[in-house]
C-alpha cells in the first residue's frame, strides 16, 4: 500500500501524520512526502517517510501513482498555502482515484461546517486508528501471496 501524505509551508501537519502512521503501522507502509516545496517535503522525510518529492511536477505524477492521498483540506484548494497549492496540483489531487484521507484544517477563507475543532493530534490519532489502519489491514489480507514462475 502507498500512501502519499502532502503539505506544504513548513510540513508540520504531513510530518505529524507520518510520525503517527510510522508509530501505529510500522513500516508494512510505504509512505510518499509529496511537498509543496523543498521544506515540507524534508521535514515529513525525517518523519519517516520512504520516499519523497517536492513542487508541482512531483505532486501532478505522483498523484496518481499511490493508493491514499492524506492532508489537510487545503491540497484540494487551487493557491492554497500561500499560493504554493497550483491548480494543476489541486486537479490532479481531487480527481486522482486514490482514496483521499482529508484533514478538516485550513487557513484558507474555507470553514468546514458540522466538524468539531480538535488539535492537530486528536484528528491525526482518528485519520490512522479510525481510517488508515482498517485500509492497511483490508489491503493486507486481499494480497494475494507472491508465487515464483519457473
Amino acid at each position: 500500500m502507498k500512501i502519499a501524505v502532502i503539505d506544504g509551508e513548513s510540513g508540520t501537519i504531513g510530518a505529524t501524520v507520518i510520525t503517527k502512521i510510522r508509530r501505529t503501522l510500522g513500516e508494512r507502509i510505504e509512505i510518499w512526502a509529496l511537498g509543496t516545496n523543498a521544506i515540507a517535503t524534508d521535514r515529513m522525510m525525517k518523519a519517516g517517510a520512504n520516499r519523497g518529492a517536492a513542487g508541482e511536477a512531483a505532486i501532478t505524477r505522483c498523484a496518481g501513482q499511490v493508493d491514499i492521498i492524506v492532508g489537510s483540506i487545503s491540497i484540494l484548494i487551487a493557491h492554497a498555502f500561500l499560493g504554493e497549492v497550483t491548480p494543476s496540483m489541486a486537479e490532479a489531487i481531487g480527481t486522482a482515484e486514490a482514496r483521499k484521507l482529508i484533514l478538516p484544517i485550513s487557513q484558507e477563507s474555507v470553514t468546514v461546517v458540522s466538524t468539531f475543532p480538535e488539535p492537530l493530534p486528536h484528528m491525526v490519532e482518528g485519520l490512522v486508528k479510525l481510517h488508515l489502519a482498517p485500509l492497511a489491514e483490508a489491503a493486507g489480507k486481499n494480497r494475494k501471496p507472491h508465487r515464483e514462475q519457473n
